[in-house]
């Protein structure tokens, strides 16, 4: 019996794990925006829509922005993530994420 129980526990146990190796890209984007300093309401909802509207490249490349993973966004004025953001040279990055900022922010 006991067995059977350790047994059941470790199969529990790897499919857990087996389950974090696969994390969602909105997942990630919601972790490193709460990271940054958002709210996680904000965060996540920030997440949803950037996820629905920017192919998995685009999302890779705004991980590129260097500084903001370790940047209190809190303390970062407007300006300077549009000009962050500018500097990828894609338009529609720069909307999607402001269009998901200021949408999310008034709804939360």
């Amino acid at each position: 019996m006991r067995i059977a129980r350790l047994t059941l526990a470790l199969s529990i146990a790897a499919l857990a794990l087996a389950g974090c190796a696969t994390v969602s890209p909105e997942a990630r984007v919601r972790s490193k925006l709460i990271e940054a300093g958002l709210r996680p309401r904000v965060a996540s909802c920030m997440a949803e829509r950037m996820v629905d509207r920017l192919s998995l490249v685009q999302l890779k490349r705004l991980q590129s922005l260097g500084g903001l993973a370790s940047h209190d966004m809190r303390g970062m004025s407007v300006d300077e993530l549009v000009y962050r953001l500018r500097a990828l040279n894609d338009p529609e990055i720069v909307s999607v994420v402001l269009k998901a900022g200021i949408g999310c922010s008034i709804a939360s």
